[in-house]
């Protein structure tokens, strides 16, 4: 039974209890007689009512503390919205079905850069730009017929002339007859946003192009190397030729200039080749070739190539297995190079005492391979950039060692690809000395 009920019913009872006193005492006065037996049952039946007026004011009070405790939870409930609405970080309006705004929360105020007395009772429109206030009110008419607008994005302008970029969600009140009373507004700054992304997008195209360039020039070095190799061969062809036919007549000045010719050929193959091995890695179009194969007889070729290079700095030029006997399964082709390219470095800059390699067999089926000087050593702050493309320690005109700078990137980048490691350890005056890691067998793919 609710409150208003019980109010009923206790009024009833007292007028009730008055009208049977009444009733009561006049038939007291009619019966003088029998006054003694009257006044007991009246008092028996006064007692009753009131008892059941007592239980019934028991009840009225019980329901008067459940609604002061309802009462007093609506109020906590309406504050704590009421907080939640004044100090969200996203600006709330609420605003009759014309835009006309009825409440504003502490964003809005910031937002619009105006005191809340003069938003009250303004139309929402006023903080449109001219040329976007068609669109606004056309979609504002159509608002009480929709249940819900999310994020739709519109310039706002606030009250000291600032332009800003709003995303702004819109939904509509009904009463309990569905019926469109009122319209809450959700905008949100995000111009920060819109920036950010306008920055992305920018970058993103930058990217693009910088990757269309990238792919143009690996396609313009292969193709410019292609066609240097072929007269270049053609060059070094010759230039055979004419060296068997000058050595015959003993001309030394003129086999002086062919045998210059040809060392310059062949650096300049070199060079190409190394140009399109980096174009190769740089586009992952280089796969390895795996075969079985003894490192010992590896070695032999290295040290047949690379001991007259020494003999002619008078280097000492040692190598040293452990075991002597090793079978990898490897890209022959490739780890020569990596072998090559580490000991035409370590020839190259050093000028008095010896070059070594070294193949030691790890646990865990690794195979360490070192190559130490004694050179001119690495100053610690180009440690840590010698294996970047086309660096080199000295970057003057001058320079006394040639080279396109891409022989230690290229070395680092077959380490990787053989899931191997690279490191160098360096001392200025004292030498260096290259390791390189790799697994013993690496697996196909």
């Amino acid at each position: 039974m609710s409150t208003v009920d019980h109010n009923e019913f206790l009024i009833q009872q007292i007028a009730w209890v008055e009208q049977r006193v009444r009733q009561l005492q006049a038939d007291a006065q009619h019966q003088p007689a029998q006054q003694p037996q009257l006044l007991l049952e009246c008092l028996e039946e006064l007692w009753s009512m009131l008892e059941e007026l007592r239980i019934a004011e028991e009840e009225l009070q019980r329901q008067n503390e459940d609604l002061l405790l309802t009462q007093q939870m609506a109020e906590f409930e309406r504050r704590r919205y009421q907080d939640l609405f004044e100090f969200a970080p996203d600006g709330y309006l609420v605003t009759d079905l014309y835009g006309k705004i009825r409440e504003a929360n502490q964003a809005i105020v910031r937002l619009f850069c105006a005191d809340l007395p003069y938003l009250l009772d303004k139309p929402l429109v006023i903080f449109v730009p001219e040329s976007s206030r068609r669109d606004f009110r056309t979609l504002l008419n159509q608002l009480p017929t929709i249940h819900r607008l999310q994020e739709w994005e519109l310039p706002l302008c606030n009250q000291e002339g600032t332009l800003f970029q709003a995303a702004i969600t819109v939904e509509t009140v009904r009463n309990e007859f569905s019926k469109a009373t009122a319209l809450r507004w959700l905008i949100r700054d995000v111009t920060v946003r819109k920036q950010t992304e306008a920055k992305l997008h920018q970058i993103q195209f930058q990217n693009l192009q910088l990757v269309e360039a990238d792919r143009l020039k690996d396609q313009f070095v292969t193709t410019i190397s292609h066609e240097l190799r072929t007269p270049i061969h053609v060059i070094m062809g010759f230039s055979e030729l004419l060296l068997d036919d000058l050595q015959q007549q003993g001309n030394a000045q003129l086999i002086a200039m062919v045998e210059k010719i040809l060392r310059s050929s062949t650096h300049l193959t070199t060079l190409i080749e190394e140009i399109l091995d980096f174009s190769k890695l740089q586009a992952y179009g280089l796969k390895l070739q795996l075969e079985r194969f003894e490192l010992a007889d590896l070695v032999a070729e290295i040290t047949e190539d690379m001991r007259p290079l020494a003999m002619q700095k008078t280097l000492k030029f040692q190598t040293q297995m452990d075991p002597p006997l090793l079978w990898v399964y490897h890209d022959r082709t490739r780890l020569r190079q990596i072998l090559m390219n580490l000991l035409s470095n370590a020839i190259k800059f050093t000028d008095v005492g010896q070059v070594d390699l070294t193949i030691q067999a790890l646990p865990h089926d690794r195979v360490l391979f070192q190559v130490r000087d004694t050179g001119i050593g690495i100053a610690p702050i180009h440690q840590a950039h010698i294996f970047e493309d086309f660096w080199q320690a000295d970057q003057s005109n001058t320079r006394r060692h040639n080279g396109t700078g891409l022989g230690l990137s290229i070395t680092r980048s077959l380490v990787t690809l053989m899931a191997g490691q690279i490191r160098v350890a360096s001392t200025i005056g004292a030498g260096t000395t290259f390791q390189v890691e790799l697994p013993q067998h690496i697996p196909a793919i």
